[in-house]
């Protein structure tokens, strides 16, 4: 059994409400409830949520929430991981998760079967990671100060010319395949392998300049 969890608490603080923020007519969880839909990959979806009104739109949109999100489960500290492994534990025959962020609206059907492709690829025995490449060298970061005055994070290579530097990759923010072997253990968890997406895929919504361009990117897909 081929699972989709989307984790969708009402707590959100940054963002008041942010998974059912509407953009393109529909609330953000809509969108990824038929992006997961679309792509034929799941026998079941589930959203993870503590709060009536995100499973009352869920459930309009055909996806009604099997049982409530446990409240200890869905403050502001607590890791997706023990939320997986409560969901995971009340689908005992499921042997794939995949975690699909609910404010994921750029990610397409497509992103998801590729990344289980990669994920077959290896029986299946190890996660997957939707990364993206970070726009320019991590070597030339900077750090900011309180006077406006720049840190070279790694002193000198800012000097190093782009091509002879390698990629480097971070996690989108936006997807995970994972073997339920690996929810049930995570310390036991071999090492992710990573599905690149591209960057206007990859906005991690965590605030209003990120809702922003979603919203436009979004739109512009249209």
């Amino acid at each position: 059994m081929r699972l989709a969890v989307i984790p969708a608490r009402g707590g959100s603080k940054r963002i008041p409400r942010k998974n059912i923020v509407e953009i393109g007519g529909k609330p953000m969880i809509v969108h990824v409830l038929e992006t997961a839909r679309r792509s034929g990959l799941f026998d079941h979806i589930h959203v993870s949520t503590d709060d009536a009104e995100i499973a009352a739109i869920a459930a309009a949109a055909g996806y009604p929430p099997d049982f409530p999100r446990d409240p200890g489960l869905a403050d502001d500290h607590t890791p997706l991981m023990p939320v997986l492994q409560a969901v995971a534990a009340r689908y005992p025959g499921c042997d794939t998760i995949c975690m699909l962020m609910a404010t994921a609206i750029l990610v397409e059907p497509d992103d998801l079967i590729a990344a289980h492709q990669v994920f077959l690829s290896h029986q299946g025995r190890r996660p997957v990671l939707a990364v993206a490449d970070f726009p320019c060298p991590v070597e030339w970061a900077f750090r900011l100060h309180a006077d406006h005055s720049l840190e070279e994070i790694q002193p000198g290579m800012g000097n190093v010319r782009s091509q002879d530097l390698p990629k480097a990759y971070y996690d989108s923010g936006t997807f995970y395949f994972y073997p339920a072997a690996v929810i049930e253990d995570p310390k036991s968890a071999p090492a992710y392998l990573a599905h690149p997406i591209p960057r206007w895929k990859a906005v991690d919504i965590d605030g209003p300049e990120d809702l922003e361009m979603a919203d436009r990117l979004f739109r512009g897909r249209l």
